[in-house]
């Protein structure tokens, strides 16, 4: 406007002055009525301030008291479940005496009255082992002593455990060499084998052998094979067999599948570094591998 006013010839430079004057006072005024509206507005800003201060603060006293009162839940929780825990422990060991005595007497029946009597037991026996070392699970690393251990005579064991079971089903077991020894936990590598050889047994048809052997890998792991020609597992039920309490299309045709043996385990020899394989088919049988770590990852699975 200046610039038009100043180009104009018809006007002065004070018509100029005059206009200028106007809108500086214009604008003058305008910035002392903003300014006095705004002020209002912090005025009330800083005043509903405190009050959000003190109902921060308030928030935070009530969260803080609701941290603390989780953190006692919490460990209510903790204790109630490790009394839980021993209890049922203790009760497991106060139940393994009388079985143990109840083999004895079992022993000295005639043959013909026996073994119906130790398949039974030995199905008492498999359920209250899983449900022991269900509970020891959760303390693994407590409960572990890694040692090198020989395959042959932990197999071993465990087939003559199964051996009034395989009697009854008229199952043959062939071994092969497997004197290798293997960087593990005897006792919870023997659970392990527990329970794949007792699922190979559990689904084989009468007559059936089952193999177990032994291989290497070009990286130098060894594994453990054991083979069954029984039943097989269906190809849809395969990525959720070690899952908790799946029992799968063929588990469902036997009333004593729990569905927590393979998931057992599983979770057992994770917790070891030791990797289950599984290859199947539908009646032609299973074959599980466990694949032992050599000892520098075996070093590396526990340092995490």
């Amino acid at each position: 406007m200046n610039l038009l006013l100043n180009l104009d010839v018809g006007f002065t430079s004070i018509s100029t002055m005059y206009l200028n004057a106007t809108l500086l006072f214009f604008f003058v005024c305008f910035l002392i009525w903003r300014y006095i509206k705004e002020m209002k507005v912090v005025k009330i800003i800083m005043d509903s301030s405190e009050e959000f201060h003190r109902f921060e603060d308030l928030i935070l006293s009530k969260l803080h008291e609701s941290e603390l009162e989780l953190e006692r839940y919490k460990n209510e929780l903790t204790i109630q479940f490790s009394e839980d825990r021993d209890q049922h422990l203790a009760w497991i060991h106060e139940v393994k005496t009388p079985l143990t005595a109840l083999k004895l007497m079992i022993e000295d029946l005639p043959i013909e009255t026996r073994k119906p009597l130790e398949l039974e037991w030995l199905r008492i026996h498999l359920l209250l082992d899983q449900t022991l070392h269900t509970l020891r699970l959760r303390s693994i690393e407590q409960d572990t002593v890694l040692d090198k251990v020989s395959l042959y005579p932990i197999v071993l064991k465990e087939i003559k455990e199964l051996q009034s079971w395989c009697f009854a089903k008229n199952l043959a077991i062939d071994v092969d060499d497997i004197e290798i020894s293997v960087l593990t936990d005897q006792k919870w590598l023997s659970f392990i084998i527990r329970q794949i050889l007792s699922n190979a047994v559990k689904y084989s048809h009468k007559g059936d052998t089952i193999t177990i052997y032994v291989t290497k890998d070009e990286e130098g792991h060894q594994k453990l094979h054991i083979q069954d020609t029984g039943e097989g597992i269906d190809s849809a039920d395969l990525p959720r067999i070690f899952h908790k309490s799946f029992t799968g299309s063929t588990g469902r045709k036997q009333s004593a599948s729990t569905g927590m043996g393979l998931y057992l385990a599983h979770n057992s020899a994770k917790k070891l570094g030791i990797v289950i394989d599984v290859h199947s088919t539908i009646n032609d049988g299973s074959t599980f591998t466990l694949t032992f770590p050599i000892a520098n990852e075996f070093v590396k699975t526990i340092s995490k």
